[in-house]
């Protein structure tokens, strides 16, 4: 018995190793190969326990979940001949483990696919349309009252002819989609990350930019001139009104007053007139003699005749 002993446990130490590399375990997230000497020979979709030959097939394990590319920046011109730089990123996924392993092998090779693929085809893309056309929405509403022109090579492009960047997008889409079943992949959604112009044409976008608001400043100072002007003049022709009526009024009331004084004036003559005609001299002597004045009259005057009388 004691001979034996260290005989089963070699064989529980054999068992234990060789279960160990016959079980493998698939999670949710992941989908497998089985391999065969280098050969693929099956496929595992679902997660679980499950078994293989111990030293003779090998596990290959792949994402089942989206994925992520992410092209590199390239430098593409438009139809209307506008150099830009455009970054592209793409979602993707393992749809035939099988094929896929058999065609790129590993994601970093489907990766590598997919950078021709989807580059060849958003420079096709980018190309083939306008600039405006690839950052604008299907639903974009130009501002009331302005006027926009699109040529290219000196032809004008009508507005209705122009499409919006989802358009372009599902076109590109479509384009690349029917080039990865071949690889086990497919293809979920392709977006436009980032749209530049290059240096140079930026540098020009901004002077442009920055003449376009100057122009609009002017025009709104020329628009607040002309406003002030009118505002001005009509308040120097409500001022001059105001004048007029006050001058006039004045008149009109001094009138009345010097009406209403002759009146009483000659009320009073009438009760008494040499009082009055003395009243009226003496008034006419403190108007005339000033000081320091004089006055040369005749003694025969009637005008010194109530200094004559005095007695």
């Amino acid at each position: 018995m004691k001979a034996k002993a260290p005989f089963i446990v070699v064989l529980l130490v054999v068992a234990v190793f060789l279960l160990g590399n016959s079980v493998y375990v698939i999670s949710e997230a992941e989908q497998a190969i089985l391999t065969q000497f280098g050969k693929p020979v099956g496929g595992v979709n679902y997660a679980g326990l499950h078994f293989k030959l111990p030293f003779v097939q090998d596990v290959s394990r792949f994402e089942k979940r989206i994925l992520k590319w992410d092209g590199d920046p390239n430098q593409v011109p438009t139809e209307d001949k506008k150099f830009i730089w455009i970054d592209t990123t793409a979602r993707w996924r393992i749809v035939d483990p099988l094929l896929f392993f058999k065609t790129v092998a590993t994601e970093l090779g489907a990766q590598s696919r997919l950078d021709d693929i989807i580059d060849s085809v958003v420079r096709d893309a980018v190309s083939g349309h306008l600039l405006v056309e690839l950052v604008r929405g299907y639903d974009y509403v130009a501002p009331e009252g302005s006027e926009e022109r699109f040529e290219v090579e000196g032809v004008e492009i009508p507005k209705e002819e122009l499409v919006g960047r989802e358009e372009i997008l599902a076109g590109i889409l479509d384009k690349a989609k029917a080039s990865v079943p071949e690889y086990g992949i497919e293809l979920i959604d392709v977006q436009f990350k980032r749209i530049n112009y290059v240096e140079q044409v930026r540098i020009r976008v901004y002077e442009r930019m920055i003449n376009e608001r100057k122009k609009v400043a002017a025009q709104y100072r020329s628009e607040g001139e002309g406003e002030q002007a009118d505002i001005l003049g009509q308040m120097e022709r409500e001022l001059k009104s105001i004048r007029s009526e006050a001058y006039r009024t004045k008149l009109e009331v001094r009138g009345a007053a010097d009406a209403e004084a002759a009146s009483i004036y000659a009320e009073a003559f009438n009760k008494d007139r040499e009082f009055y005609s003395f009243l009226r001299t003496l008034e006419s002597y403190k108007k005339v003699i000033q000081k320091n004045g004089r006055m040369v009259i005749s003694t025969d005057s009637e005008y010194y005749k109530y200094f004559k009388d005095i007695k």
